[in-house]
């Protein structure tokens, strides 16, 4: 099963299956029906060679995870809940590479919070 398929599974119902590859669908501005979410995307990873060539079984690849929301508070809730359902999932093999940093959109006026991980698929 492909990474982000298992990375979806395992934080969909953290927000109601509002979980998104690289960005969120657009909606219509003002609104919060669509909140809090999550996007992720792939950062790179630890590329695995073998001296006579052979193909690895295994492959890491780094994501950033990004929980996004209206409350500071709710977003790092949410966050947290990530980062424990994430371990918790075998079939990601999951390193935190890092503790969450909080952030806020201007723009959008939504609090977020990003955090790495690594993954063995």
């Amino acid at each position: 099963m492909a990474v982000e398929t298992l990375i979806y599974g395992t934080l969909r119902a953290l927000v109601n299956d509002r979980v998104y590859r690289d960005v969120a669908k657009e909606v219509t501005p003002g609104t919060t029906d669509h909140l809090p979410r999550i996007t992720f995307q792939q950062i790179g990873g630890e590329a695995v060679n073998f001296l006579d060539s052979g193909i690895p079984s295994k492959r890491n690849e780094h994501f950033q995870i990004n929980v996004w929301g209206t409350r500071r508070d709710d977003v790092m809730a949410v966050a947290r809940l990530a980062e424990e359902a994430l371990r918790a999932e075998l079939a990601l093999a999951t390193t935190v590479l890092g503790s969450a940093v909080a952030i806020y959109e201007e723009d959008t006026r939504l609090y977020g919070s990003r955090q790495d991980f690594s993954f063995w698929t």
